[in-house]
Parts: C-alpha cells; sequence; structure tokens
C-alpha cells in the first residue's frame, strides 16, 4: 500500500547555451526525463508542475518561470523542489546559498538535487555545497568571457548581434547578422526626418503620427509576432512620443552603419550605458534608409537644438540658423524682430540688441539667393533628387503590390482552416490559435497599407516638383518666398552684427564674395561665403 502523498513537487529544469551547458545533457529533455523516473521511485511525492526556463542565464535568479515557481511555494501549492543538479538551479553562489540555506528552510521547501545526491529532507547540507556553488559560477564567469569575446568580434566584424533590430530593419531570412530593409516601417523613417527636416519638432511628429494611428516601434515589433519589451515605457501607455523621435532621429544605422555595443552588462549587474568612444561602429554593413546628405543635415539640425513653438511654425523658418555676430549666441525672436539671446536674458552690459526686422530679413535673403542662384551654375543635385523621389514612387508601388498579395493569401488561409476544421483535421483549439495568428497578421497588412496611401502623396515626386520654390529654381531660376525646406538645402548660418552687417554662410560653393545690392538700410549684408 502507497503512502500518503506529502510532498508536491515543482520539476525545475533550466537551459542557458551562454552558460556554456551542453546540449545533449543538459536539454530540457533529458533533465525532465531524469525528474519524472526520479518520482516514480518517491511513495510520498507527486508533481505539481514543470518550470522550465530556457535560454536564461543561471548567473541570475530573474527568470520567468523561476518567479512562477516562487509564488506556487508562496501561495502553497509546491512544498519540494526538484532540479537535475545544482547548476541548473543557479550559478550565483551568493543568491543559490540564499536559496538553499534561508528561504526553502524557513517554508519547509524540501530541495533535491539528483545528481548531487543531494535531498534536505534525509540530511542536512554537506560543507561542500558552498564549495559546489561556487566552482558553478566560476565555470559561468569563464564561459561568460568567451561568449562575449566572441560577440565583440562578431560586431567589429559588422555582423548584427542582437534580438531585434532597430524600426526600420529586419534580420535577413538566410543570414540573422545580416539586416535588411523593412519597405514599411523604412518609409515611416524617411517621413520623419522629412518632418523634421521641413521644421516640424519632435513632439509635433509624434503628435502627427499618433493622430494617423501609425504604430510606434514597440507596438510594430508586437504586431509582426516579436516579443519585444519596451523598457522605457511608462505602464501600458502605447504610441510614439518625443524621446522615440529623438532617438530615431540619432540612430546612425539609418545611414547604414552597424552601431552596437552601446550597452554593456556585467555577469552579476545591471546593464550600463558606455560612452560613445566605446561603440562598435562599422560603417557601410547595410543599405541605408537615410541618404548621407539627409543624415548630415538632420545631425547639424539636431545640434542646433532649435525649438519651434506652434503658434510661430508658418514663419519659423530661420529657427537654428541665425546666431550674434558678436557673442555668439543665437538670436531670439519678439514680437516679429530677432534679438541677441544674450541681450533678451542677461541685459545690455553683457551684449548689444542686434536687432533686425523678420521682414527685412527675409527680403535680403531673397534678394541674396536671387543673385546666387543666377551665378550658382546648373541645378544637378536638386534634379538628381526629384528622380530619386520618382524611383521611390515606383518602389511604393511594388510595396502596395506585394502587400496587396499578401493579404489576399492571409484570407485564403483563413478558408482553408475553416475547411480544416470542418473535416476535423484540426482541433477547435487549433483552428481559434491560428485564425487568431491570422487576423492579427490582417490588422497589420491593413495598417501599413493606410500608412502608405496616406503618406504617398506627400512624398510624391510630383508633389515634389510641384513645390514652389524647386520649380522656380528649375524652370525660372527665381524665388519667390521662402520656406524651411529652402532654407535647410542652402543655408548654413546667418550671422548679424550691431552695425548692421549680415553675413550669410551657404552650403554650396558660390563664387568670390560680394555684397548684394538692393536692401534697405541700416541692415546690410556685407559679406557672403560658401562651402562644400
Amino acid at each position: 500500500m502507497s503512502q500518503t502523498v506529502r510532498f508536491h513537487a515543482a520539476a525545475y529544469i533550466r537551459l542557458s547555451r551562454e552558460d556554456g551547458d551542453k546540449a545533449e545533457s543538459d536539454s530540457v529533455g533529458n533533465q525532465r526525463k531524469l525528474i519524472q523516473e526520479y518520482l516514480r521511485g518517491q511513495d510520498d511525492a507527486a508533481l505539481y508542475d514543470v518550470y522550465v526556463d530556457d535560454g536564461y542565464s543561471g548567473t541570475n535568479f530573474q527568470r520567468p518561470a523561476f518567479l512562477r515557481l516562487l509564488e506556487d511555494i508562496e501561495t502553497g501549492n509546491v512544498n519540494c523542489v526538484i532540479v537535475k543538479d545544482l547548476s541548473r538551479f543557479g550559478r550565483d553562489y551568493i543568491e543559490t546559498g540564499k536559496y538553499l540555506e534561508r528561504y526553502f528552510p524557513d517554508r519547509n521547501i524540501r530541495f533535491i538535487s539528483i545528481t548531487d545526491h543531494i535531498d534536505s529532507l534525509s540530511q542536512p547540507y554537506d560543507m561542500l555545497l558552498p564549495i559546489k556553488n561556487i566552482f558553478n559560477e566560476q565555470y559561468a564567469r569563464d564561459i561568460s568571457k568567451k561568449v562575449h569575446s566572441s560577440i565583440r568580434t562578431k560586431q567589429k566584424a559588422g555582423e548584427f548581434i542582437g534580438a531585434f533590430p532597430s524600426y526600420g530593419y529586419q534580420k535577413s531570412p538566410g543570414d540573422k547578422n545580416q539586416l535588411i530593409v523593412d519597405e514599411y516601417a523604412a518609409g515611416i523613417v524617411r517621413r520623419i526626418f522629412d518632418m523634421y527636416l521641413s521644421g516640424l519638432g519632435k513632439n509635433s511628429i509624434a503628435a502627427a503620427l499618433n493622430k494617423e494611428g501609425v504604430a510606434c516601434p514597440s507596438e510594430y515589433k508586437r504586431l509582426n509576432g516579436d516579443h519585444y519589451r519596451n523598457g522605457r515605457q511608462r505602464g501600458n501607455a502605447s504610441g510614439w512620443t518625443y524621446s522615440t523621435v529623438n532617438r530615431l532621429l540619432q540612430n546612425e544605422m539609418y545611414a547604414g552603419n552597424m552601431v552596437q555595443g552601446r550597452k554593456t552588462q556585467r555577469m552579476r549587474g545591471k546593464q550600463r550605458t558606455t560612452g560613445r568612444q566605446d561603440w562598435i561602429i562599422v560603417k557601410g554593413t547595410h543599405q541605408a534608409i537615410i541618404e548621407e546628405e539627409v543624415w548630415r543635415k538632420t545631425q547639424d539640425l539636431l545640434k542646433r537644438r532649435t525649438r519651434t513653438p506652434a503658434s510661430r511654425r508658418e514663419s519659423a523658418v530661420f529657427a537654428g540658423y541665425l546666431t550674434c555676430g558678436d557673442c555668439g549666441r543665437a538670436l531670439v525672436r519678439k514680437q516679429g524682430r530677432y534679438y541677441c539671446g544674450t541681450y533678451v536674458r542677461s541685459g545690455r552690459q553683457f551684449c548689444t540688441p542686434h536687432s533686425v526686422p523678420h521682414p527685412v530679413l527675409e527680403r535680403i535673403l531673397l534678394e541674396d539667393l536671387e543673385t546666387v542662384i543666377q551665378n550658382a551654375g546648373d541645378l544637378r543635385q536638386i534634379v538628381s533628387r526629384c528622380r530619386k523621389m520618382q524611383t521611390a514612387d515606383q518602389a511604393a508601388d511594388r510595396e502596395r503590390h506585394r502587400l496587396d498579395a499578401e493579404r489576399e493569401r492571409i484570407r485564403r488561409r483563413k478558408r482553408d482552416l475553416y475547411e480544416d476544421y470542418r473535416e476535423k483535421l484540426i482541433s477547435r483549439e487549433e483552428y481559434v490559435s491560428y485564425r487568431q495568428d491570422c487576423v492579427r497578421k490582417e490588422e497589420l497588412l491593413a495598417l501599413q497599407l493606410k500608412s502608405l496611401e496616406e503618406t504617398q502623396p506627400r512624398e510624391s515626386a510630383g508633389d515634389m516638383w510641384e513645390s514652389p520654390w524647386i520649380r522656380k529654381l528649375v524652370e525660372e531660376r527665381r524665388v519667390e518666398k521662402l520656406d524651411r525646406n529652402l532654407v535647410t538645402e542652402m543655408l548654413d548660418e546667418i550671422k548679424v552684427y550691431e552695425n548692421g552687417r549680415i553675413q550669410i554662410t551657404y552650403l554650396f560653393s558660390g563664387g568670390p564674395e560680394k555684397q548684394p545690392q538692393g536692401t534697405a538700410a541700416p541692415w546690410r549684408h556685407g559679406s557672403r561665403e560658401g562651402g562644400d
């Protein structure tokens, strides 16, 4: 006659290649089989549940299955823990000792390590137990160093080492260390850069994307089936934010360069951010989403730290480009005029006003630009950019056809699933699970198509040719009105001096210095500089 079951046992299983676990002897199946065979010979113990942490290091105890095990211990469902060996339980000798010598005894939990011949019910832990734990940790440390050395070697070779690529990319199906462009997300990335260069602030960009229902990067990964968790996300909030846009605009991955090693972690510590000097940057490892010139211009604007109030967005074409010619501080706008920022904040004892009205400055720029354009030679760069926009239109058409075909394939799959269920080829549970996958993919495809339809008109080559300043430049070589696009394309800096002189530095070479005519006194611009 069998004994009454006294112990409700939890079979705890852990496997991690980073810890140097052997695929055969330490496999999940092998551990499960060993524990089940052991329990067959125990009349007073029965299996309550199996807790598996596959892919989790033993150097810390923040593992989902282990945390679930602790919950069952606290609720009284489990009073016995069985592992194959001590290294399966943990490789941190301090934490392992805390559980074995304090936590389990305080709660009357029986602990069994089969291959170590440890059973807390039959005998107390021997003196060698702490030493075994130390050896387990030292082994993990040695393996950890070798793994991190191997990872760093791959990073220096330009191979992608990470669970989730940057928004806009995906892992190549044929090579998980190589990135390829995700056309839908890449279109959103390009649009964000365009919006920022057109003068929109980061909060405004985030608000616009949220209003249109564009899935933020973390939500997009979830819709794609990735088990991704954003550690920066607060609560259940989901959407574009200032910080999301800011990080995206500074992500050098979009320029085609592999950037890794931005965070590091010791074996028993939290992740810490490293300085840029310790990053591993390999140039030209994958297809760039953002052209080099657009990337350079964006980084330049980010360094200027401009802020465009929504109420002045129409007229804030010079934000970030106006500086005081004497103290170097940025000019600020007050009631239609620009003043030295030092003067506004600290008073005349530190700098003088350097005041200039917005309409006068705009007229000076228009007159000077007309002179520059007449002497600028051909406009091949602008024409080339327009041609690239036409290529983007064609790529968008191909992407639209691909999404339509994929959506139709999913619809056929749903019909086939229902037929399989009716013919009893699959169970109801399987049918519900598979159908939910199809519905989720349909939602993502619909979202991608909607965003493509909404963004394409704004980004089409035809609209670019209709832009007033590009049409004037290409066809008539004239500019009648300034806008943010023109300023970011042509200007590098405008310096305003107290004596009324205005110095304009352009991004392109414009020939010898000269003083354009026709500006109203007292504001005169005495020099015009060019740069490649």
